[in-house]
């Protein structure tokens, strides 16, 4: 896996069923690398700290791969890297052999797979069309936040060197879809329980379906 670009966006106002908001949803390749903080991107725009940001969602990251499927779906947008709100648009990552979990040395900071992205109205907002939302979870491809081991500079070109595999074996293609799905697998509900790198409130969460 290889960064093909460094993304982050500066708040931008917003009209949303009739009320003011501020979004960070529209990033942009930056000239120069970014640098990761442990709970953010610095320079980067958060507008609401209670769903962005934070230790398990300090940088997202999204698959240079997926852009084609999306811009055969929405031809007329005017497109560039960060277009998903991603501070990292990455070649080659595949949720499907992406442990949940897993560490990676990117440039000069250590990273750890920490969750999928859940997309919410203000994708809807950068797509210019809220249809988007179910597109996008229908699809299957969110992404991966990462939590910040060692603060450190990305910059495009940087590889995604694997340096500790997760021997708790769910990827984010299986949480991702172990989240929308109605009937959930038991087998993939133990394995997210038992996943110390997903956020403790989702472990919890998923340890009362074995209740059922």
């Amino acid at each position: 896996m290889k960064v093909i670009a460094t993304n982050i966006g500066k708040a931008t106002t917003v009209v949303w069923n009739g009320e003011t908001l501020q979004t960070g949803i529209f990033k942009y390749p930056t000239k120069k690398g970014i640098t990761l903080n442990l709970e953010t991107v610095m320079d980067d725009t958060i507008a609401n700290r209670k769903v962005h940001g934070g230790v398990h969602k300090a940088c997202y990251l999204f698959s240079k791969d997926q852009y084609p499927y999306w811009q055969s779906k929405y031809p007329n947008l005017k497109w560039d890297w960060g277009m998903f709100g991603e501070n990292l648009t990455v070649e080659g990552l595949d949720e499907s052999e992406l442990r949940i979990g897993n560490i990676y040395r990117i440039g000069s900071a250590l990273v750890q797979i920490s969750q999928p992205r859940e997309p919410c109205f203000k994708l809807g907002i950068r797509f210019g069309d809220q249809r988007v939302l179910k597109q996008f979870i229908d699809h299957g491809c969110p992404g991966s936040y990462v939590r910040i081991l060692e603060q450190g500079t990305v910059n495009a070109g940087d590889e995604l060197v694997l340096e500790t595999e997760s021997e708790n074996t769910l990827s984010i293609a299986q949480f991702y879809k172990l989240l929308y799905d109605r009937k959930k697998d038991a087998d993939l509900v133990q394995l997210a329980v038992d996943n110390s790198a997903l956020p403790q409130y989702k472990r919890d969460r998923f340890a009362k379906f074995l209740l059922k």
